[in-house]
């Protein structure tokens, strides 16, 4: 494949695709939000029968929010609605749902866009990456820090927990006014709906029907955004060497999930094309990947590789490659000019 950096080409071929249709944005809406609340009211009324019985439904409903997510995501891109007030209205409304500050979020998400595969400006809207040499320089505090940020219990267990229920809480005087007041706004608006729903059907019923689908959900897609980025082939660059077309194209992963995934993922497996034009709504992306040969070329993960690409954990400058915290043991032992293989 010639280097996509090497001409703006594909922003024509692309612009076709980056055209959403009402119809189908609604479809969209329709087929996320309604089954998750639907799913929803069915584990509170399974309830009175077996809890049990309603925690299998929060499967299902898990499945519903990170689409809702993606719904919210796509928003935030301007692409789900031909209108940018529809798509801010929209999206503040999912934000509820997803429990985050549609300003605030859309600001970062747009930082790690326009950072994303950078060494040079990493730490906005993806997971901590240390280069080996950062790594082995760090004191053993540092390291062990490190270690337990990058694990899976953190990252899927606590992480969502971080990420969707403390993380967008907080406001501070740092934060620009709009985001400080999107922040503000949407907590707000979630203490009124969830006091509501307590006084309404009770607190300990909230939670169960509302945490293990939103605790779930959240996992996914911080798996989701992992292996979207951090695979062993990945692309980081730094500097003047950093090209937007080249991350998008070798640093973001085409996650071949297959249906029903795919479906509940609203797409977003197709990442690399979500990043080379993030104009194009979801239910496009595939369309935008099977007519456009630029896109023959780009990393191809299954689930099965997407879910060891958790073991990777630094990024090896000289091998140009992600590796594991064993990987590095073994290059820190190597005899020297020799490369081991993680």
């Amino acid at each position: 494949m010639s280097s996509p950096s090497a001409g703006p080409f594909w922003k024509e071929a692309l612009a076709p695709y980056a055209k959403p249709r009402v119809g189908r944005s609604l479809l969209e809406l329709a087929t996320s939000v309604v089954p998750y609340l639907a799913l929803s009211v069915g584990m509170y009324l399974l309830l009175g029968v077996s809890t049990a019985l309603a925690l299998i439904l929060a499967v299902p409903a898990a499945g519903f929010l990170v689409r809702t997510f993606v719904m919210f995501h796509d928003c935030a891109h301007g692409s789900l609605l031909p209108s940018k007030r529809a798509n801010v209205w929209v999206g503040a409304v999912l934000g509820v749902f997803v429990l985050s500050p549609f300003r605030r979020w859309r600001h970062d998400h747009a930082v790690h866009h326009a950072s994303s595969g950078d060494l040079e400006r990493r730490g906005v809207g993806d997971l901590p990456t240390l280069t080996v040499e950062e790594y082995r320089a760090r004191s053993w505090r540092g390291r062990l820090a490190y270690r337990a940020v990058r694990s899976p219990f953190v990252m899927f267990g606590l992480g969502p927990i971080v990420a969707m229920i403390i993380g967008p809480r907080i406001a501070t005087r740092a934060q620009r006014p709009r985001m400080r007041h999107s922040v503000l706004g949407t907590d707000l608006v979630l203490a009124a709906v969830i006091a509501a729903l307590c006084l309404g059907i009770g607190w300990q019923d909230f939670l169960i029907v509302w945490a293990p689908p939103a605790l779930m959900a959240g996992a996914v897609g911080i798996w989701l955004f992992y292996v979207q980025h951090q695979f062993e082939d990945a692309y980081w660059q730094s500097g003047e060497e950093w090209s937007y077309a080249d991350a998008a194209l070798r640093g973001s992963s085409y996650l071949k999930l297959g249906q029903p995934l795919q479906f509940f993922t609203g797409n977003i497996g197709l990442h690399h094309v979500h990043h080379l034009n993030a104009r194009i709504p979801n239910y496009n992306l595939q369309r935008a990947h099977d007519e456009n040969a630029i896109f023959e070329g780009v990393p191809k993960l299954s689930l099965w590789d997407g879910l060891r690409a958790v073991r990777l954990k630094l990024w090896d400058q000289e091998q140009g490659k992600l590796i594991t915290f064993a990987g590095a043991r073994t290059l820190a032992t190597a005899p020297s000019g020799l490369v081991a293989t993680p």
